[in-house]
């Protein structure tokens, strides 16, 4: 990248390390402004998680609809500068947030039958804190769908690398499934976010909230091919606190069915499994991506954002 771009990059992460530096009550009262700010300019992020709900939970009554929707905006709010204090800070002092740790000896147990391990990270809590948590057990690469602006893509390399350069970043590209299946193959660690949509023809649909979602079949069929352990991981914010947030880490075994060696019941079970996930906290969860956007061929359904978009 040129030197521009790096230029960019530092200043950008210059402002998110001054965001990072307000204390966590003032921040905690900021996302909460933006929360209502989406809500009272009636924002893509509002409009999108409202269409969401509408989708996933069409049994709530309107007002229970309209209570999630707000909590999903403050969630989602504070988590963008919970993520901007944990991108600029000593990951020391990030991982302090971590009050509970669940099913920590399941990651070492895989970690250390040499098998690989796939680490399955939904868009649930803080996927950024996990990411530093992961890179104090061991080295790992995390497949990332890069950002159409260079800027954006040099200012990840910088804010996501760690100290000991144990972190790689693999961009979600042609030469991305060998380089993920080689490593596993050499028993490392690859950390992938599952709920993103894939591209046409690059997944299957599979159920997600009672809804056809295209769903990547990427992770079942690297742990069908290599035999690597499964395993569903997220750093789950626990109640609300006055000051610091604290979380929950929590990694679980992934259903069996992910590594079927068919596809299409691979993405059935992950939908699942990230789901269940997705419903301990529906706040917590990023309603704010068009997650449904590409409906099944031949179904005559549209996308149901469409109507949403604003030129």
């Amino acid at each position: 990248m040129g030197p521009m771009t790096q230029f960019a990059a530092r200043f950008l992460h210059a402002l998110a390390a001054a965001v990072g530096r307000l204390p966590w009550a003032w921040r905690n009262r900021l996302g909460d402004a933006v929360a209502v700010l989406w809500r009272a300019l009636d924002a893509r992020e509002s409009r999108v998680a409202r269409r969401n709900l509408a989708l996933a939970y069409p049994e709530l009554e309107p007002a229970a609809r309209d209570r999630l929707h707000l909590a999903i905006l403050r969630s989602t709010a504070r988590q963008a500068l919970e993520t901007l204090c944990f991108w600029t800070r000593p990951h020391a002092e990030n991982l302090a947030l971590l009050r509970e740790m669940h099913g920590v000896e399941l990651f070492d147990t895989a970690l250390a039958c040499g098998r690989g391990v796939i680490v399955a990270a939904p868009h649930y809590g803080n996927w950024e804190l996990l990411n530093q948590w992961l890179a104090t057990r061991t080295e790992l690469a995390i497949l990332y769908r890069p950002p159409e602006s260079k800027i954006g893509e040099a200012f990840l390399q910088r804010v996501r690398a760690d100290d000991g350069g144990r972190v790689t970043q693999v961009r979600a590209e042609g030469s991305a499934v060998r380089r993920l299946f080689k490593l596993l193959q050499g028993g490392g660690v690859v950390g992938i976010l599952p709920d993103q949509q894939p591209k046409a023809g690059d997944g299957a649909f599979a159920p997600f909230f009672g809804k056809p979602a295209l769903t990547m079949t990427l992770l079942p069929r690297l742990a069908a091919r290599t035999g690597a352990v499964v395993l569903l991981a997220y750093c789950e914010r626990l109640a609300p606190q006055p000051g610091a947030p604290a979380f929950a880490l929590r990694i679980e075994a992934a259903p069996v069915e992910i590594a079927a060696s068919d596809p299409g019941v691979g993405a059935a079970a992950l939908n699942a499994a990230v789901e269940r996930i997705a419903r301990r906290d529906p706040a917590q969860y990023q309603w704010t991506y068009k997650r449904y956007t590409l409906r099944p061929p031949g179904s005559g359904e549209d996308n149901p954002y469409r109507d949403l978009e604003r030129h």
